[in-house]
Formats: structure tokens, sequence, C-alpha cells
């Protein structure tokens, strides 16, 4: 085991993915000399040359429209977004093209791409720097959508992204890239956990909490609060965000008969509304209360000062497993 933080273990992926197979590119805005924006990428340029780690202009949609030249003539390309709001100028590449092509071409064309894309807030950043763009993508048919939370699976998943011939948006938690923990670089990738599935990062019994990216280690930590006052709390780390593991929660959620789903991104539309309506269909005579959502409120993400009011933190969570657990809460307000 190699102790990283996930910034480093995702550099040790793509070191790793560059050096096993020599089609793999990068690509992105400042991530060859400088190593991007959070250093991510440092040190590969001077590793595998400027021809394998490539600066490109400030031009998301001409960097999306590049890979997928790239993607027909067998490479495997991966794009940096350099932040999370900036992607919505390659949002018609991806959806309208990379998603389809597969399907269009009656699977001859494959696309092996993965777009990387820091997300979420947290970091007192400036607008169009903090956004939770996942639910647009995690609805387009043809795309798998993966969020990491900790080093190991930062470490693996960029692996099995890269390695996958489907397109794959993989959305990396900016606020926890400085967060270490034990990284097995070693372990073949055949051996590792499957990219599609979940995984329950705390056992527990009284109720599930869903959360992923930047909120599952809130999520842990809500656990932890939550059994000082008896109640033992399930986190699953839902880890793929399209197709969605929805087995692994299912059997979570008829062991202990609640759910509560949590996101920073906006509630309407989001994956917590999608979450609890396909566990309400698959558990309703399991629940013993109707699933519950902590999330980002229908805002645009609001200015640094303000954004802690925005982002569901330890107490809101903490509510929301009062609610699912019929204890007095914000809603109900405080009984004697």
């Amino acid at each position: 085991m190699t102790t990283l933080t996930m910034a480093k273990a995702i550099n040790a992926g793509l070191r790793r993915s560059l050096a096993t197979d020599d089609k793999v590119v990068l690509m992105g805005e400042d991530i060859g000399r400088l190593g991007g924006v959070y250093r991510v990428t440092d040190g590969l340029q001077a590793e595998f040359g400027a021809r394998r780690v490539m600066d490109t202009p400030l031009a998301e949609s001409g960097i999306l429209g590049t890979a997928v030249g790239l993607a027909y003539r067998g490479f495997r390309p991966v794009c940096e977004i350099q932040f999370d709001g900036f992607i919505y100028p390659a949002f018609d590449q991806i959806v309208s093209q990379v998603a389809r092509m597969h399907y269009r071409t009656r699977g001859i064309v494959k696309m092996p791409i993965t777009i990387r894309v820091p997300f979420a807030g947290g970091i007192g950043a400036a607008e169009h720097h903090s956004d939770s763009p996942e639910a647009y993508f995690a609805h387009a048919a043809g795309l798998r959508v993966v969020s990491v939370a900790d080093p190991q699976d930062a470490y693996t998943m960029i692996q099995q992204a890269i390695a996958c011939d489907d397109p794959v948006l993989y959305f990396e938690p900016k606020r926890r890239y400085h967060v270490k923990g034990e990284v097995d670089e070693l372990t073949p990738l055949d051996d590792a956990r499957p990219m599609g599935t979940a995984k329950i990062v705390t056992p527990g019994t009284d109720v599930t909490l869903v959360a992923y990216g930047p909120l599952v280690q809130t999520a842990k930590d809500a656990a932890v609060a939550a059994s000082d006052e008896g109640i033992s709390v399930e986190v699953i780390d839902l880890r793929s965000l399209a197709p969605v593991d929805f087995d692994t929660v299912v059997a979570s959620v008829r062991k202990t008969g609640r759910l509560v789903v949590t996101h920073e991104a906006a509630q309407s539309g989001g994956l917590g509304a999608e979450v609890a309506a396909s566990i309400t269909e698959r558990c309703f005579y399991y629940l013993e209360h109707a699933p519950v959502r902590v999330t980002g409120h229908d805002i645009p993400y609001p200015p640094a000062k303000l954004e802690q009011y925005h982002v569901p933190d330890l107490d809101r969570i903490l509510d929301g497993v009062d609610r699912a657990m019929d204890r007095p809460n914000s809603l109900t307000g405080v009984e004697d």
C-alpha cells in the first residue's frame, strides 16, 4: 500500500495507463507544462512527451471535437475539463455525437473517450467553478458517468474508464483532492471492483444513506455522529451514476427499511430523485418511511461566502436521517 492524496492517485492512474497503452493520450488546458490547475497531471508531459500529454487552446468544444477524431483513429483520449462550469461549450459534442456514435454506427465505431471533470463546491471559488452538472450527462443514453470519493477508487477507476470502450464522464470532487488514503497500486484491473458498482463504506441496520463524490466523507461522518444516538447508518458510495447499481441499494434498503440520498446538485431532476423513485418502485413494501433527499438548492451556485448554506453539511444530513427515522427534525420542530 502507498499513501496518496486523491490528486496524486489520479496522477498515478494516468501514468499507469499511459505506460501500459501507447494509444492513450491526455489533452486539456494547461495540463502539460503546468500540470493542470490542481497539478493532477504534474510531471506526465515531461515523462511521456508533448505528443502524449497535450496542452490545448481554451476551447472545450475544440478539445472534445479533437477527441472524437482521435477515437476514430483508435486512440484513447483523456480530456480534462478545467472546471465543471466550463463543460457546457462541449455539451453538444458529448451528448449529440460522442454518446450516439456507437449506436449510430451499429457498433462499428467505438468512442473510448474519458472526460475528467473536477466538480462540486466547497473551495470558495468564483462563478462557473463549483457546478455539479452530473445529472445532465447521466440522462444521456450512451454515456457512462462515475464519481470517485477516495484515493483508491480514484486510482483504479481512472484506469477502468480509460480502458472502457464507452465514453466515460469521470467526476472528481475538487475539494477532496488533498484527502489522503492508502492505495494498492499492484492489484490488476481485472481483480478490482467493477467501475459500475456501488459499495458499502459503513455497514448499518437502521437507515441507508446514499452519497457519491464529495459527500461520501460527510455521510461517513454522519454515520459516526448518528451512532452516538444509537442509530445505525449504512453508508453507500454510489460510485457509478449511469448506470446506477440499484442491486446494492435495494439490498440495503430491504434490510433497513429507510433511505436518505444526498448530493450537492440541485434537488429537482437530480440523481437523488432517480434513486428515490427507483427504490420506491423496487422496495415499496419494505419502506417504513418515504425516501428523504438532502441536496443543494434549486438555484445557481451561490457566491463563495454563501456556499456553506447551499452544500449539504453534517447537520443537514443528520436532519435527513432524523426525518427518515421519524425523529424530531427541522420540519416538525423540536418536541418536548
